[in-house]
């Protein structure tokens, strides 16, 4: 049992921003003020003897939040464990504020069977951090030509359908696997990419890219493969998601689409927002990343997008990889960036701050629009809801270093770097998983 006092409570679900206490029983929130809680309240809600058997976190001076849900995170178990694994990945999620997180299927083995989506699904829970949700893949092998069995791989814990890291290049298959996609409920997560337009770029094309001598992939790449997934789904009336949306055409398409009632949703990731391809620098391969960062013209689109509902949510496309993986020339490394410790505080200290985009907007980004969207009973502090929950401190600063990190993976850009706004204590189910600052049950 647990009584949290003093805080600040924001819950864009319930459509409340203030000062509120907040009560939790057998995992779930048990009740919620405005006013403060007498102890006989307490009490009386939670069916305590004394106040003895209650837990007391006093949150003065910071926020409390749904646990953010994360659409899109990279954690390379099965076979790649070197670069992550789902208990690094899940310690490195909850640090960073995220109690919920859709697993992608690009691992070694492909997550094409129903034995490979509930390896991934027992190992989120052998962990006991975030929940972690089994992202499919679409295709076997992520060859795209033959589907999955997409029904069989929902009944054993998939959330979603992806073969992200790769486009689907033949529109007749994301036809056919939008429309199986539609027995299961799930939303297809497309990874817009036209390989030909793509092949051997590493950054965006332009003027950053032409002085840095290296090849570049036009936005069209992306462009083009938003504007046929997007009509397919109007086709078929299957459920799409674009992943990480990087160019203004994109957003254009996607804000033409809803408007014609095709069922479209979007994210884009914060390293889009923070730097564009002006800031790529080649002695520096975490600003390697798939799409390319943007240019100035496309990343104020993404803004704004973000800002009037076209793009749905906030997700970090985090894809950790080894420091030997990174430390190739920049044409020669992986494509990736590791995002989930930092994302927050990240967007925290360059957008909220600032003024940019409210406290509020943030959590409904972040964590009520990926649950709806996905189906997840994540995204609210409601009576009668999981107590997956974020204790923030808006003025925490720290410094970001390799020893800080609970990713095993480093190929971040703010090494080195203070940011302001951290999580400190967050609780999944009830149970606290990570309190000032460390992780509970951590080696």
């Amino acid at each position: 049992m647990l009584w949290l006092k003093n805080v600040h409570l924001l819950d864009p679900g319930q459509g409340f921003s203030g000062p509120a206490s907040l009560l939790v029983k057998d995992g779930r929130i048990a009740g919620v003020s405005k006013q403060p809680f007498s102890e006989d309240e307490v009490l009386n809600i939670l069916g305590a003897a004394g106040l003895e058997e209650v837990s007391q976190v006093d949150g003065e001076g910071k926020y409390l939040f749904p646990g953010l849900v994360d659409a899109h995170v990279h954690l390379r178990e099965p076979g790649q464990e070197d670069k992550e694994d789902i208990n690094s990945g899940s310690r490195a999620a909850v640090k960073g504020g995220f109690t919920s997180v859709l697993a992608m299927a690009n691992t070694q083995p492909v997550v094409d069977t129903r034995a490979l989506v509930e390896f991934v699904r027992l190992q989120g829970e052998r962990a006991g951090l975030a929940r972690v949700y089994p992202v499919a893949a679409v295709t076997k092998g992520f060859q795209g030509k033959e589907l999955t069995e997409m029904v069989d791989l929902k009944e054993g814990g998939a959330v979603a359908f992806s073969d992200d890291g790769h486009g689907i290049q033949r529109a007749e298959t994301m036809r056919l696997a939008l429309e199986y996609a539609k027995l299961t409920g799930c939303p297809l997560i497309s990874h817009c990419e036209d390989d030909s337009l793509a092949a051997g770029g590493a950054m965006r094309r332009g003027k950053a890219c032409a002085r840095l001598g290296l090849k570049g992939i036009p936005a069209s790449a992306e462009s083009v493969m938003v504007a046929r997934d997007a009509l397919l789904a109007g086709e078929t009336g299957g459920k799409i998601h674009i992943a990480h949306v990087s160019t203004k055409e994109s957003v254009r398409i996607i804000r033409a689409a809803k408007k014609l009632g095709i069922d479209i949703s979007a994210e884009v990731n914060p390293h889009h927002l923070l730097f564009t391809d002006e800031d790529v620098q080649l002695t520096d391969t975490s600003y390697k990343v798939n799409p390319p960062l943007p240019s100035q013209e496309d990343q104020e689109a993404l803004l704004e997008g973000l800002l009037d509902g076209t793009i749905d949510m906030l997700a970090t496309d985090h894809a950790p990889h080894t420091w030997e993986e990174k430390m190739r020339p920049f044409a020669e490394a992986p494509f990736g960036i590791n995002g989930l410790e930092t994302a927050l505080a990240a967007l925290w200290q360059n957008f909220v701050i600032k003024g940019l985009i409210k406290p509020e907007k943030v959590i409904e980004l972040w964590s009520l629009r990926p649950a709806l969207r996905f189906g997840l009973e994540a995204g609210t502090l409601k009576i009668g809801a999981p107590a997956d929950m974020v204790l923030f401190d808006p003025n925490r600063r720290e410094t970001i270093t390799p020893q800080s990190l609970e990713s095993k993976a480093q190929n971040t850009p703010f090494l080195g770097k203070e940011l302001q706004g951290f999580p400190v204590m967050v609780w999944v189910g009830g149970k606290p998983v990570m309190e000032n600052r460390k992780i509970i049950g951590k080696d």
